[in-house]
């Protein structure tokens, strides 16, 4: 089974997502040009409130880490601003240990950046701390280790002493789980690539789209100044000026997640797999992303949520902003983008079916979508969506909509992705 998460979301003035200039990120779509959020702005974001949502322990879920073994040396040997030689020496053996230790699973260290590994790794939130213990426990062969080595971080080689071959594969048996650990949400969810390390690879259970907006957009200029106050009321004219670039935009975003491939990914563990689809899909719903919000303050929340469960066709529904939405007289442009995704849902379901499960009716399969909306009046084909099943007089509330999903969610279901 498939989840699939749409959603409409109006932003005020804002830069949330900017390229290497500074310029918010944009795209052509449908010949015209477009504001764009990356999907990696939105799975950060999404995983940022992760952990707010408490429904995931600590040892499922996971940091991005590239310093791993400097961590690893200030846990060992703490160091403040005023470190003497004593502690600085300590220190320096520390990171040989943390290097050494890391090395023997073939992560090296980066040859211009010490303490640093060559890329960045998605660890678990508890690796740090577990390695410092391991490199307690191997003090003294990790310390060989590394003089043997030749380099800092590679696995021995060469004329190495067997019993220091034989701790180097004792070592790596410990620290290979806690850099590669299993049932790890984050991992689960949207991958890991090891190049190094290409065994240890992992499928994300999770696609992410780029957002865009569902209308046309160009570039504002927001041009500003800045005074000297110590100059005094007397001084004219501004210590300096520059300009900023930002829009505002109605953007679609879309995600599915692989129910099957994420409940395999975490160990076939249920609990673990619920508590990680309803942590993504409530984190991805309030993600808003942090670029310039403490110039523009843009919290703006979605308009409208849609939730698909499904067990074989991921629909994204990008196709209906092919024509760029705008807003006329009577409808805004929000409920112009509702109404234009709830055309294109219709004509999609008119064209293939709206029933893909197998062996249930065309109204048992309605309940597979819901959806919660500001605007109930700009929706056709999505009506039974928007009602509560346990009380028709009621609108649906994305709290609902997703406790109907966890309801319907099924991880064992044994259709693959398509």
């Amino acid at each position: 089974m498939f989840v699939e998460l749409h959603v409409l979301q109006n932003f005020a003035p804002s830069n949330l997502n900017r390229d290497e200039t500074g310029v918010p990120k944009n795209c052509q779509f449908g010949g015209h040009d477009r504001a764009r959020i990356s999907s990696q702005c939105l799975k950060r974001t999404a995983r940022e409130g992760f952990d707010l949502l408490g429904l995931i322990p600590p040892e499922n879920r996971a940091v991005r880490a590239k310093g791993l073994a400097i961590r690893v040396a200030d846990l060992l040997v703490p160091r403040g601003e005023d470190a003497t030689p004593e502690q600085t020496t300590a220190w320096d053996e520390a990171m040989r240990l943390a290097v050494q230790a890391i090395g023997c699973c073939g992560l090296k260290e980066d040859d211009q950046r010490k303490g640093e590994l060559q890329y960045v790794v998605p660890l678990a939130v508890t690796t740090v701390k577990r390695l410092a213990e391991v490199c307690r426990k191997h003090r003294e062969p990790l310390l060989l280790l590394a003089e043997g080595s030749g380099r800092r971080g590679n696995q021995p080689r060469g004329n190495i002493p067997p019993e220091l071959l034989a701790a180097s594969k004792v070592i790596k048996k410990e620290v290979d789980p806690l850099l590669f650990g299993d049932k790890i949400a984050d991992i689960a969810l949207f991958g890991r690539m090891v190049a190094d390390r290409p065994e240890k690879n992992v499928d994300g259970a999770c696609q992410v789209a780029h957002a865009i907006s569902t209308h046309e957009v160009g570039e504002e200029f927001d041009f500003f100044t800045a005074v000297d106050e110590l100059k005094g009321p007397e001084s004219k004219g501004a210590a300096m000026m520059d300009t900023t670039q930002f829009n505002s935009a109605c953007y679609y975003r879309y995600a599915n997640v692989d129910l099957r491939q994420l409940a395999k990914q975490l160990g076939d563990d249920p609990e673990l797999a619920k508590a990680t689809l309803e942590t993504f899909l409530s984190a991805s719903i309030s993600a808003v992303p942090t670029g310039k919000q403490h110039g523009t303050a843009a919290q703006c929340q979605p308009s409208f949520v849609f939730l698909v469960a499904r067990v074989k066709g991921l629909w994204s529904l990008a196709n209906a902003f092919l024509k760029p939405v705008q807003p006329d007289q009577e409808w805004d442009l929000m409920e112009n983008s509702i109404r234009a995704l709830d055309t294109y849902w219709g004509r999609l379901t008119d064209m293939y079916g709206e029933d893909d499960f197998e062996g249930k009716t065309e109204g048992e399969a309605r309940k597979r979508c819901w959806c919660a909306t500001l605007h109930p009046n700009a929706l056709e084909n999505m009506k039974d969506a928007n009602t509560d099943p346990a009380d028709k007089t009621k609108r649906l509330t994305v709290q609902g909509a997703l406790a109907e999903v966890m309801k319907a969610a099924d991880f064992g279901c044994k259709t693959g992705r398509p």
